[in-house]
């Protein structure tokens, strides 16, 4: 079979590109190594909840291009992303904010709390931080860092804070407003019966096949190549959305990522078991980092509820990346496969592991519109 583009991943950024190019009257062929459609943002119902197989998603976007976008796809619920921290049997309101500052030091105006902020940041007396702990202690002060950055993020990168460098934490956003929407963004909401069915309309009419892995479906053509009957597919240009090192074998060394592993469970005859969709535990010695609530992404009512703890962990060949680590020696190391990429002009890469960058969904959809705009110009 002719295509003009072999797409490397159904997740959504070579859905999108595939499902555009599809419209321009190009022909794609869609291979995933996974057994489904969506990368990350699958979700799979069970007990009539759909369940984020890969940790939570809620999409958020403040580019009404995109919005509008997605939406010819779903449509949206009101759902507005606040969650809660737990420390030590303590119940905070994320993000940081005047209902965070109040259960904390027992005050209610916004002067308090940045007094008391303020203090403490004095007292600490840092003027150039010289790890993560330093850094958060010198923009939020002792008491949020102890209670709210220190443990969670210790067990999210798998060191301690004071082996973490600075940059990490550029700025921890205070809200001084009794406001916990965690997101800023102007459109945010959960896709009424999951993602997948956004990834399956984006793919409609176009070639998928799932439980193909690139390597083994790449090295195809020279097996059979002696058989007078094999017809290869051909393609003018791949669309590569897994890992760029991965791609070439890993040549130039194996970029860093952090990985997550998932603990899934039904609780039948348990119709609410945590009142909120997220709850993060922000103490070192729990061992996962949150708790997810699936069926309250949509208001579900359903008799029995689904829970997923979500444990950080370090990431080895084979395991699934989740975080790229952008740090001054993957980044370099990541500009050495950018450059051995440009030999390859017939071979686009995109995505969260394609780019070695972490992409919001709304900013995953911008990129692939974009490169979709590069490829027809």
């Amino acid at each position: 079979m002719r295509y003009d583009y072999l797409v490397v991943g159904a997740g959504l950024y070579g859905a999108v590109f595939a499902h555009e190019m599809k419209k321009a009257g190009k022909r794609c062929l869609v291979i995933d190594r996974r057994n489904h459609l969506g990368g990350n943002i699958y979700t799979e119902e069970n007990h009539g909840i759909q369940v984020h197989k890969y940790g939570a998603h809620i999409f958020h976007t403040s580019n009404k291009q995109v919005w509008e976008y997605v939406n010819e796809f779903a449509e949206f619920n009101h759902f507005v992303n606040s969650p809660i921290a737990k420390y030590k049997g303590e119940l905070y309101n994320l993000p940081f904010n005047m209902n965070t500052f109040s259960k904390m030091w027992n005050i209610s105006t916004p002067a308090e709390a940045k007094a008391k902020i303020a203090a403490q940041i004095e007292e600490a007396g840092i003027t150039e931080p010289a790890n993560l702990e330093e850094q958060a202690i010198s923009l939020a002060g002792k008491d949020v860092y102890e209670k709210l950055v220190k443990g969670y993020t210790e067990k999210q990168w798998g060191r301690d804070c004071k082996d973490l460098p600075a940059f990490i934490i550029k700025r921890l956003p205070l809200r001084f407003t009794y406001d916990n929407n965690y997101f800023n963004d102007t459109y945010q909401g959960i896709p009424i019966g999951g993602y997948t069915a956004i990834i399956e309309k984006l793919l409609d009419g176009i070639e998928v096949r799932l439980n193909t892995d690139f390597k083994e479906f790449s090295q195809t053509p020279s097996i059979l190549m002696e058989r007078e009957d094999y017809d290869p597919d051909s393609f003018d240009k791949i669309l590569y959305t897994g890992m760029i090192d991965e791609f070439f074998d890993y040549e130039l060394g194996a970029l860093d990522y952090r990985s997550l592993r998932f603990e899934t469970m039904v609780l039948e005859g348990e119709d609410n078991y945590q009142g909120n969709a997220v709850v993060n535990y922000t103490e070192r010695e729990v061992p996962y980092t949150r708790i997810i609530e699936h069926k309250h992404f949509e208001y579900g009512k359903q008799p029995d509820t689904i829970i997923t703890k979500e444990y950080p962990s370090a990431w080895n060949k084979g395991d699934e990346p989740y975080y790229p680590i952008n740090d001054d020696k993957n980044n370099a190391l990541y500009a050495k496969y950018c450059k051995k990429a440009s030999e390859f002009p017939n071979v686009l890469f995109g995505g969260r592991l394609g780019q070695y960058k972490y992409f919001d969904m709304d900013k995953t959809i911008e990129a692939a519109l974009e490169l979709v705009k590069a490829e027809l110009a």
